[in-house]
């Protein structure tokens, strides 16, 4: 089998996710890792897939797109890596930041983790509209490398926080959820 990834987004309504399951099903290939959501009213959808043999990345996309496309649906497919081993390696952490909403927010933590060789696997955010101001709300699935302790990152990510004027949580994740 051959492996693909498929990004897709456009304006969010109902069926899209039957019609693009339904096509990629008609062709034979079998949905192996997804992520699909709704951002501010858009449909969003990342996945990987594996395909018949002989099948290339514009056949897929043509039929995605005659069948979920309605015009309004972006579809790009592109041929990917064999998969990877999904163990990780090393501590994983879940990352929550809370505070008020401004530009840079992710950067300044995201800055830290990479500063510690921190991979991060899962990422989201949401503002949160509120009178008194909107808040910003993100949670992070990280790994650390063998090599680094969680109290580093925390350290790291507290003065990060006190910058950014954020709060920042830091606590053991699940592994099998990877």
């Amino acid at each position: 089998m051959a492996r693909f990834s498929l990004q897709a987004v456009g304006r969010d309504r109902p069926g899209i996710v039957a019609a693009l399951a339904g096509a990629l099903a008609r062709l034979g290939c079998n949905l192996e890792d997804s992520r699909m959501t709704i951002l501010a009213g858009d449909f969003s959808v990342m996945l990987v897939l594996a395909a018949p043999e002989g099948l290339d990345a514009a056949a897929i996309e043509a039929a995605v797109v005659a069948q979920a496309g309605a015009g309004d649906l972006l579809v790009t497919v592109r041929p990917s890596a064999p998969a990877a081993e999904a163990a990780a390696e090393g501590e994983v952490l879940a990352v929550s930041v809370h505070g008020a909403d401004h530009p840079g927010i992710v950067a300044r933590i995201a800055e830290e983790i990479a500063a510690v060789a921190g991979n991060i696997v899962d990422l989201e955010t949401r503002v949160v509209p509120s009178p008194g101001g909107d808040s910003y709300v993100m949670v992070l699935t990280v790994v650390l490398p063998p090599a680094v302790a969680a109290d580093v990152l925390e350290r790291r990510l507290a003065d990060a926080s006190a910058e950014a004027a954020v709060r920042c949580v830091v606590s053991p994740a699940d592994a099998e959820l990877l």
